[in-house]
């Protein structure tokens, strides 16, 4: 597939349910708040609806669970990668999309030979709380020079109106989070980053 251009994460397979059928194509699970059984299960109602929208399901630390599952993505931070196993990964198929911050990270993820990177946060983000501050738009295009064709994701504070400078800058796809899960009319908003990501 050509890599898409619009990544959101939700963090229970409702938003799924409820957002892929506007087009959605590449969607990050990203669950918080359950574990054992009902995470497994939440994982797996995720798997079925991105296959029957079709869409990649990228799940977020739950390498195990994925393999499990029969999912096609695996996103893991830097500190996931210090206990995920990388091989049984690749073996079971599953891509690898990782996070990075700064060069150190950077070199470690591309050694590993990723499907995707992600750079953030690019803007201030009220997700979680980082070390890293803003990265700005320089750094995107940096991290474009560095890792060639391998996909590169903007994460962090981004919105419709900022995913152009992203794009501009050398982001192959943006990624939104609470800019989606924290607006009034979030298929509306879906439907102008799906326009704006076109």
């Amino acid at each position: 597939m050509s890599f898409p251009r619009f990544y959101p994460i939700f963090d229970n397979a409702d938003w799924l349910e409820r957002l892929l059928p506007l087009g959605i194509r590449l969607v990050q699970l990203r669950i918080k708040a359950l574990e054992g059984e009902a995470l497994r299960a939440e994982i797996g109602r995720g798997q079925a609806i991105a296959r029957k929208e079709n869409c990649a399901l990228v799940v977020n630390d739950f390498w195990q669970i994925a393999i499990n599952e029969g999912c096609d993505w695996v996103h893991l931070g830097q500190e996931d990668l210090d206990s995920a196993d990388i091989p049984a990964i690749r073996r079971a198929g599953i891509k690898l999309g990782i996070s990075t911050h700064d060069r150190e990270e950077l070199d470690r993820a591309m050694a590993l030979g990723p499907d995707y990177v992600a750079l953030g946060p690019v803007y201030p983000t009220i997700l979680k709380k980082m070390k890293w501050h803003q990265q700005g738009l320089e750094k995107l295009t940096e991290w474009k020079a560095l890792i060639g064709d391998t996909p590169l994701i903007a994460i962090g504070g981004m919105s419709v109106e900022r995913s152009a400078g992203a794009f501009a800058a050398g982001a192959d796809c943006v990624s939104a989070v609470t800019d989606i899960s924290l607006n009034p009319d979030p298929e509306a908003r879906v439907r102008a980053w799906l326009k704006a990501c076109g």
